[in-house]
């Protein structure tokens, strides 16, 4: 069971994998493995969080945990 709302908001917002992993600058894989509830590193999740135009106050609708 996936630990964060990444998929939903990134179907949400209609992006692909691979056009969120190019605005994060980080691979279509990376994006993959989040999804499916994998760990990833903090400047991961930092990065994603910009491209998606979230604030870092609000990770916590992205990324729970």
């Amino acid at each position: 069971m996936p630990k964060n709302n990444l998929k939903k908001i990134r179907e949400n917002m209609l992006l692909s994998k691979s056009e969120l992993a190019r605005k994060a600058g980080v691979s279509p894989l990376t994006i993959d493995r989040i999804e499916k509830g994998y760990s990833c590193r903090v400047d991961t999740k930092r990065k994603i969080l910009y491209a998606l135009g979230v604030k870092l106050s609000q990770k916590g609708k992205v990324f729970c945990e």
